[in-house]
């Protein structure tokens, strides 16, 4: 479902940390002793809050590698808002399988469901204003086409994947490149193109947009300065608000007229979702 993230590999390897490198039920040694090998499980996975949901169908794979033959019916698709109460996946198979497999599957739901629970609500904090939410580079390491996976699910936008694949001349680069008319003509011979530059005051404006800036990133500006950059720009590249922005701020900022803003929290510190798997008796 997500290009180039080997959904498998993730599986097993995750299970393999819990269950002492073996991708095995017998890994789990209190499942182990307490059930029978045969001894069936019908399980739910519960939302015990509101939330915006990301990664069912991975979390169904935990219990499927464990054992084959579970059935596992989602009762919502990936990208739904629930309320509290929602039952999200219904399970049926082995128990030794399904409780090996829980806190792996629950992990993964939970820290992607929160990253799309929170970028729904930024997306819902600047309705309106014509603003595009964006993400940004700051991900767990091996998580991050999970993650911004589930900041679509969200309703935001990815920005660049990595350092591979968009061009952003930062102030870094300005400083070791010696100008920022430096910097963006090294990165033209290059053959790159749609180059963003870094500016963090007003007075760079001008100057990126003389060296030939496709965009501009506007680095932990306040509200006002936000402003007045936008009215400096005028229009002629789009325009991308970065650094500081929270629920609380982001309205204000998407208001000054920018074209994007990127959000580091959205993946660097979402709160996991509250999602829980209860016994659901004979009925799953």
């Amino acid at each position: 479902m997500i290009e180039g993230f080997d959904a498998d590999a993730f599986v097993r390897a995750t299970l393999a940390e819990d269950l002492g490198g073996a991708v095995s039920t017998a890994g789990d040694i209190t499942a182990t002793a307490c059930l029978g090998a045969d001894a069936m499980l019908a399980a739910v996975m519960v939302a015990r809050e509101p939330l915006r949901v990301a990664g069912l169908w991975l979390a169904e794979r935990f219990f499927r590698a464990l054992d084959p033959d579970c059935v596992s019916t989602p009762a919502v698709r990936d990208g739904a808002s629930v309320p509290a109460g929602t039952r999200l996946l219904y399970l049926r198979g082995r128990a030794r399988a399904l409780l090996a497999a829980e806190r792996s599957a629950l992990n993964t739901l939970q820290h992607l469901t929160g990253i799309a629970t929170l970028t729904a609500a930024h997306v819902a904090a600047i309705a309106g204003t014509g603003a595009i939410l964006l993400d940004t580079r700051k991900t767990l390491p091996g998580l991050r086409l999970l993650e911004k996976y589930a900041v679509r699910m969200g309703g935001g936008t990815n920005h660049r994947m990595g350092l591979h694949d968009a061009p952003m001349v930062k102030d870094n680069h300005i400083a070791a490149a010696g100008s920022v008319t430096a910097a963006v003509a090294a990165c033209r011979a290059a053959g790159l193109c749609n180059i963003t530059v870094e500016v963090d005051r007003l007075d760079q404006i001008e100057a990126a947009l003389a060296a030939g800036a496709d965009r501009l990133l506007l680095d932990n500006m306040d509200v006002a300065t936000l402003r007045a950059a936008v009215g400096i720009v005028a229009g002629r590249v789009p325009t991308e608000a970065s650094g500081g922005v929270t629920l609380e701020t982001i309205r204000a900022i998407a208001e000054t007229g920018v074209t994007f803003i990127s959000v580091g929290r959205l993946t660097q510190s979402a709160p996991a979702a509250d999602i829980g798997m209860d016994h659901a008796g004979d009925g799953a």
